[in-house]
């Protein structure tokens, strides 16, 4: 019998317990809801043990309780380690002191300088692999609001039996973030440009997974955080830097972890390290001026508002599609509350959950505070944050406590955004990157494109007929 931690409901409830490897390639749930294990183990045990391990050995371990017999153990030592060769540092994510009490763990030393890196290259060997297993083809469909479409491309270009389109919304990524996705020319990966918000790409992206004859005929897969194994893979790095800042800061036992985050899939991951056990005293939700997420770990009301174009774009964001993941715990686990309040949300209400979540505090920081804090930083240290993980450790700093330091989650190389750098420091050089200076005289290959869900239905169907014929 497997082990419950490696079955997978609905937070809606709607489905019988799955596989690892089904719910992988579900992603989203038939129901409309959101894979879950069916429960979490508790690892209080094993940390000291865990704690001496490399990234990869502790990834392994974690990976292993939620993957069951999925995938043979040395599978999974070798898609583990393929995922992690290439980035740029022997640890993966390496931690630094930026101030007295304030750590930062870099997340962006993967392919496309972001910390979706960690879990789409893993994702991305995850799918190769699942395919060799089984047969067949996948066509994986993407939103993203700058660093999960480059990441997701990096993941699975030129990669047998698989295609990739990704949409993004026209004009509102950095113009390094569309070309670090556009100027890939394999001709597996399909990038759209929708003429709308990256809620827009959202809500097309779940409607189309809706349709499951649509689905289930042109075999689609999800890439984005709705996928458990993007929220597997990063569950790891919050258990490894509380372990690295231990072993430097060793009147700490426990540590408030802050996050940068527009989706909740980031923070998700973080909440179930700290169910699981890792020494996290309280998670700091950092949110930019599209705060829905901080309005309501402070007020419990859950309402859209406009979406604002920020320094910050990949938090662009003001519908979370991971929310419901967490409204699953808040609403005790029982799936009928959560499809209910779902369905109130859907039809334009507003949620209200009584009473807060010592588990975490919140806030969100404007432009202002966005390039204050990079400013701050480099003037003291010569280090240069990328405006979302300023956002981040700006609103850390209201939340320091000397018996719990903090560790900022750096999501993102500066490099990515030299406008904001720019801004920040009146100086065109800094933070810059070699690889990023490299895409800017590439050709797009892109496609404008209607926020419509039926114009994007037939894209798919239009290019897979293309393919199809010139096989």
């Amino acid at each position: 019998m497997l082990p419950s931690s490696s079955l997978y409901i609905s937070t809606r409830g709607g489905i019988k317990p799955l596989g690892f490897a089904e719910a992988v390639l579900m992603g989203l749930a038939e129901d409309g809801g959101l894979l879950l294990p069916q429960s979490i183990p508790d690892c209080r045990q094993r940390l000291p043990a865990w704690s001496a391990l490399s990234y990869g050995d502790l990834a392994f371990e974690i990976m292993s309780l939620y993957i069951g017999a999925a995938i043979p153990p040395q599978d999974l030592k070798t898609l583990i380690q393929q995922s992690y060769a290439g980035f740029d540092s022997p640890e993966v994510v390496p931690l630094l002191k930026l101030d007295e009490g304030l750590f930062l763990a870099e997340l962006f030393h993967g392919p496309t300088l972001a910390f979706k890196d960690v879990a789409l290259q893993f994702l991305g060997n995850l799918f190769a692999w699942l395919l060799q297993e089984q047969g067949g083809r996948l066509n994986i469909l993407g939103a993203t609001s700058g660093d999960t479409g480059s990441a997701a491309i990096c993941g699975v270009r030129g990669k047998k039996n698989i295609n990739i389109f990704i949409l993004y919304p026209e004009g509102r990524v950095s113009a390094l973030q569309e070309r670090q996705m556009a100027t890939v020319p394999d001709a597996n990966v399909h990038c759209l440009a929708i003429e709308g918000s990256f809620d827009d790409g959202q809500r097309i992206i779940k409607d189309i997974f809706a349709e499951l004859d649509f689905k289930k005929e042109y075999s689609l897969a999800a890439v984005n955080s709705v996928n458990w194994a993007r929220i597997l893979a990063q569950i790891v790095y919050y258990f490894w830097a509380c372990f690295r800042v231990q072993e430097n800061y060793e009147q700490a036992q426990r540590f408030q972890v802050s996050v940068p985050t527009g989706n909740f899939g980031d923070i998700f991951a973080g909440y179930m390290a700290k169910r699981m056990g890792a020494p996290i005293e309280r998670l700091i939700l950092a949110s930019n001026e599209n705060d829905i997420l901080s309005r309501f770990f402070n007020s419990g009301e859950y309402s859209r508002g406009p979406v604002n174009a920020t320094l910050s774009p990949s938090m662009d964001i003001q519908v979370a599609s991971n929310f419901e993941r967490y409204l699953y715990y808040r609403c005790d686990e029982n799936p009928e509350e959560v499809a209910r309040l779902m369905q109130q949300f859907a039809a334009g209400e507003s949620l209200r959950l009584p009473d807060k979540d010592s588990d975490f505090a919140a806030g969100s920081g404007n432009s202002s505070d966005t390039l204050d804090c990079i400013r701050r930083h480099y003037q003291r240290s010569g280090y240069v944050l990328d405006p979302h993980s300023a956002v981040g450790v700006s609103v850390a700093e209201r939340f320091l406590q000397k018996s719990h330091p903090s560790i900022c989650l750096a999501t993102a190389h500066p490099g990515k955004f030299p406008e904001a750098i720019r801004s920040a420091l009146q100086d065109e050089k800094a933070g810059r990157h070699p690889d990023l200076e490299k895409l800017k005289d590439l050709p797009l290959r892109k496609t404008i494109i209607k926020a419509d869900k039926e114009k994007i239905k037939d894209f798919i169907r239009n290019k897979l007929k293309q393919e199809q014929a010139q096989s």
